[in-house]
């Protein structure tokens, strides 16, 4: 059942590619329907069972799975398979104050390692590499799929680990770094400390830099290629999926092959949730075909993308898609951490031991750096005479929040109305 590692799963004609999807489609809603009362329930209240799956078409007949679903049903509310089969447990930070928990069974994790793998390949990464992953603590799970997947191919890897971007640097000149994953504001970020410290992207190694975790343009793109002399590629991924190269480029750099062999499509329209006309851009939903412990039905991921119907050069016949940077929802994704401005809110309150009046919360952008701000307005509660124990508390807060979502943050106090009273 199994094609990813063989790279089977790319070359399929379309009418291949429908029975097999149509196959894994019946047995995922068979799974769910049966071990998971949550979709069991959702199933009944739309009048249907897993034997009305049909068609692919049909599974427009089922409802939504949202994010909110994962914290409604936490810890293990939406598992498919019983704890003693699940292997790993992944959580990443969820909305309104919840985690989000998915897990994997072995056949799972096996799955997702050739997956990897493949997305890896398509870029070029083979055993003569050393591969490097800088990733931000929010994106801790990638790290251990991408090292798995690269193992595979039998690179040598340099695993996620806990290294300031300065020394992560130092590494990747001294190891001979020839591949790097990492997000395009870490790259931006990486770019101007080698040339802050005087390091000329000749006596690096690196060839190869696989972007993840937010989209980048192509003006960024170009940028970085230039500067660091590198071939610049990039993957799609979600935390809650679990995992990441969901979507990869191939050599061609036009589009993102989605991994249709494991996931269903749609691209809706996110109002009327119709589909959209070919080309036309929409929200990017998924079903999962293959994940064992943690099936998904019609997750709406947010993330606004456009589906390219030409054919590739590369031969691949897994369609493609343009993962675009304005989203659907109001989600700040920062370093590919989703966060909910809420969230912070409530963060915030805790920290300062009160909720603030005036609170504003952005997504920053200086060039490709990407950063949480945070906004307090001064007021009665946050008022001190001691510009030290102002210090502090921002000090504090930032820190704390730093600790939440594992993103930058910058905290400013400012005064007047000209910060807004609600997140």
């Amino acid at each position: 059942m199994n094609d990813a590692g063989n790279g089977n799963g790319e070359w399929l004609t379309p009418a291949e590619r429908r029975q097999q999807q149509l196959e894994r489609l019946q047995i995922s809603c068979n799974r769910a329907y049966k071990n998971v009362p949550f979709y069991r329930n959702r199933f009944q209240a739309a009048d249907l069972s897993p034997q009305d799956i049909g068609s692919l078409e049909d599974v427009r007949r089922l409802p939504f799975t949202e994010r909110r679903h994962f914290g409604e049903h936490y810890p293990y509310g939406l598992f498919a398979v019983p704890l003693r089969d699940i292997v790993r447990i992944h959580t990443a930070p969820g909305i309104g104050g919840s985690l989000t928990v998915s897990g994997y069974t072995a056949r799972d994790l096996k799955m997702w390692k050739e997956m990897v793998a493949r997305a890896l390949k398509a870029a070029g990464v083979s055993a003569d590499d050393i591969l490097q992953i800088v990733l931000h603590p929010g994106l801790a799970n990638w790290g251990r799929d991408y090292k798995d997947g690269a193992e595979a191919l039998q690179a040598s890897v340099i695993p996620l680990n806990a290294l300031h971007l300065s020394k992560q640097i130092l590494v990747l000149r001294d190891y001979k770094t020839s591949v790097l994953i990492t997000t395009p504001s870490s790259a931006v970020q990486i770019q101007e400390l080698l040339f802050a410290a005087d390091i000329n992207p000749n006596e690096l190694s690196l060839k190869t830099l696989i972007l993840v975790g937010e989209p980048a343009s192509r003006e960024l793109r170009r940028g970085i290629e230039e500067h660091l002399h590198v071939t610049t590629w990039q993957h799609y991924g979600l935390s809650e999926v679990p995992g990441p190269a969901v979507a990869y480029e191939c050599e061609g750099h036009e589009g993102l092959h989605v991994s249709e062999d494991h996931f269903l499509v749609e691209v809706l329209d996110p109002k009327t949730h119709e589909p959209v006309p070919e080309g036309e851009s929409g929200e990017l939903v998924l079903t999962s075909l293959t994940i064992q412990a943690f099936p998904l039905i019609r997750f709406r991921t947010g993330d606004r993308v456009r589906v390219l119907a030409e054919g590739c050069p590369c031969g691949r016949t897994l369609r493609r898609m343009e993962w675009l940077p304005d989203r659907v929802d109001e989600l700040l994704v920062i370093q590919g951490v989703k966060i909910q401005k809420d969230q912070v809110a409530v963060r915030v309150a805790q920290t300062l031991g009160f909720s603030p009046k005036k609170l504003s919360v952005h997504l920053v952008r200086q060039g490709g750096y990407s950063a949480l701000e945070v906004q307090l307005g001064m007021e009665e509660d946050l008022f001190s005479d001691e510009i030290k124990e102002l210090e502090r508390l921002v000090r504090k807060t930032a820190f704390e929040l730093r600790q939440e979502f594992g993103v930058p943050v910058e905290v400013r106090l400012l005064e007047g109305p000209s910060v807004e009273g609600h997140p």
